[in-house]
């Protein structure tokens, strides 16, 4: 295929992953789409044996026209509830296949820069990144000031952003609406202080239009080089409409505003809807204008201020609650010393020190980021810092919304106090429990590995938890940990960490960090690093049984020999569980294979026989001999 580099590249250790738009191929193009994602790999193809140096991730930049010979396959991601649907965020930003770079003596490059407006703004982007990072190498904060100039969250460290979910302040640590708005307000001030000072440019246009053209090129130039995603859009659209409001004479209400923007966003895009911030942006925008508009008296600007918070800060706990089952309950004083410090001192400096050859405002914009880094990590720390709860049905979400808007009504409103009310069966109705005897089993989608969820009437226990996918994200903390705590599980009886393989086990440290597990148990050897994080853990081995609420766990392999055993494998040393109800029973093999298999059918053959039983090693050829 021959196409254009159409994103910031994202480099990793050894690899560099973009959006390739694709201009010409040797195949007929109605096979694939014109926008996929590829990853072009450093080794090279080689083996590990035959490298004599570590990889290094190839160089590409955006707007650079390419040949590459490449594999191509569908978008796949793991369908569990509750859990990050990839397919979906792929599908929201039109990408429609994934794809790696093969080793080939054709791949090169073509153009270093081809002309056309969205390449030459997406080089542009990754210049800024460059000069941010080479001025504040090794700077803790500096992906913080990528994300406030570019839009690239992906240099935010994963730990970091941890803290900003936990303090309610994620929103501004990208350009949010907020930023764009005060950018272009600050710019619609300068140019009507400017446009003034001229009898002639003021005959020619009224400063006040010639400001708001001005401000809203500026909101569009600035959403631009963030990527324009939806809290982008929207803010750009309704500076839009205000800005046309002005030229025309005509004022719009702040409601039809926010309706047209509404309206342009899903016109143009129409899988926006499937964005989280979508909803997060709109709904934030509609309660302010819940709580200010159509009021008779005017308040004091720090009353106002106030009530802004709060009423964000309700407004939004069903759609936390709804997406996310987590609202962070120090948000208003965070947000109260985080968005002064960021939108009027952050970001203005940081937009500057990257546009001029002026280090120190970069230098000086990181120090204050990280003096306000230290006081959200230290309430992000808080015991009760953050509500976590399970995942609502979808009626109390709806309730709730009216029982939020019912309870900002203004003041001297009869019984605004029956919102409360409203709101109760967000919080207080409950997934239905297994009966006594009963099981609940859940397989969740890990791609390659397992992780199973058992749920008895008052005891949980999760069996394998998944592979890892990067140094910051792998199944546990993706896919297990947001399905527990949708379905209210704040603790766990048991894990169980059939073997040390990472797609079994790669999960496990990001289960413990986040739920407190009263035992683990596993077959891994003594000195892996699970086994010193894990506050109380023992060995799987046969015979071991134990009793939850009428059902009953029995581990039937390995035999507890098989740890003082020499050479023997981590596939055959997997923990095999078998769970018995009244009305069947489950065998989770994990990943023994065929010797293993012929172990059991010797020493315990009556114990096999199940209702269910998850294919050993996912079905692989060694792992069976039927």
């Amino acid at each position: 295929v021959i196409g254009v580099v159409a994103s910031l590249p994202q480099v990793g250790e050894n690899d560099v992953q973009f959006l390739f738009e694709i201009e010409t191929s040797s195949v007929d193009m109605a096979q694939f789409p014109k926008k996929i994602t590829l990853t072009w790999y450093g080794d090279n193809g080689l083996n590990h044996a035959e490298k004599s140096n570590p990889p290094i991730a190839p160089q590409v930049h955006a707007g650079e026209r390419w040949q590459f010979d490449v594999r191509l396959k569908r978008p796949h991601g793991n369908a569990n509830p509750f859990a990050f649907d990839y397919e979906a965020w792929l599908l929201e930003r039109n990408i429609r296949a994934l794809g790696y770079v093969k080793t080939s003596d054709g791949n090169h490059k073509i153009t270093d820069l081809v002309s056309s407006p969205s390449y030459w703004i997406e080089r542009t982007r990754e210049n800024l990144r460059s000069h941010i990072l080479t001025t504040l190498p090794n700077k803790a904060y500096a992906g913080v000031l990528v994300a406030l100039v570019i839009g690239d969250q992906q240099s935010i460290d994963q730990a970091q952003w941890t803290v900003f979910t936990r303090t309610g302040v994620n929103h501004l640590m990208s350009i949010s609406g907020l930023h764009i708005t005060m950018i272009s307000g600050l710019a619609f001030a300068l140019a009507y202080w400017l446009w003034r000072r001229s009898y002639r440019l003021t005959l020619l246009l009224p400063a006040h239009k010639a400001a708001a053209l001005v401000g809203f090129l500026v909101a569009l130039s600035y959403a631009l080089l963030s990527g324009y995603a939806v809290p982008s859009q929207r803010t750009v659209y309704m500076l839009g409409i205000v800005a046309l409001a002005l030229w025309i004479g005509r004022t719009k209400s702040t409601n039809s505003i926010l309706t047209y923007a509404l309206f342009l966003v899903t016109l143009l895009d129409p899988y926006a809807v499937l964005a989280p911030g979508f909803w997060l942006s709109f709904g934030a925008v509609a309660v302010i204008m819940w709580v200010v508009e159509r009021r008779i008296a005017s308040a004091h600007w720090l009353m106002t201020w106030i009530s802004i918070q709060w009423a964000i800060t309700l407004g939004l706990i069903p759609i936390l609650v709804a997406m996310f089952q987590q609202v962070s309950l120090v948000s208003p004083l965070a947000n109260a010393f985080a968005i002064p410090l960021i939108s009027l001192i952050v970001v203005p400096l940081t937009l500057v020190g990257s546009i001029l050859p002026v280090d120190w405002l970069l230098q000086a914009a990181h120090e204050v980021m990280t003096w306000c880094g230290i006081a959200l990590t230290w309430m992000s720390n808080l015991p009760a810092g953050v509500w976590t709860q399970h995942a609502p049905p979808t009626w109390a979400i709806a309730i709730a919304i009216g029982g939020v808007l019912w309870i900002l009504l203004p003041r001297g409103f009869p019984r605004r106090w029956l919102g409360v009310v409203f709101m109760l069966p967000l919080f207080l109705i409950l997934p239905i429990a297994p009966s006594q005897g009963e099981v609940y089993l859940t397989i969740l989608d890990v791609g390659q590995g397992l992780a199973v969820v058992a749920q008895t009437r008052q005891h949980s226990l999760v069996f394998d938890a998944g592979p890892r996918f990067t140094a910051d994200s792998d199944a546990g903390n993706k896919i297990v940990v947001p399905f527990l705590r949708a379905l209210g599980i704040s603790q766990l009886d048991t894990l169980v960490v059939s073997h040390s393989d990472s797609d079994h086990s790669g999960g496990a440290q990001s289960i413990l960090q986040a739920i407190p597990v009263t035992m683990m148990l596993s077959s891994l050897p003594q000195q892996h690093p699970l086994m010193h994080q894990a506050s109380n853990s023992a060995r799987c081995y046969a015979g071991q049984t134990w009793h939850w609420d009428g059902v009953d766990f029995e581990f039937l392999h390995p035999n507890s020999d098989a740890y003082f055993a020499e050479n023997v494998k981590d596939n055959a040393m997997s923990c095999v569980l078998k769970i018995t109800t009244p009305s069947g029973s489950v065998l989770l093999p994990a990943d023994i294979e065929k010797e293993s298999e012929a172990q059991l059918l010797m020493s315990n053959a009556a114990a096999l026989k199940s209702d269910i039983m998850v294919a050993p090693h996912h079905g692989s050829g060694t792992s069976s001999s039927i």
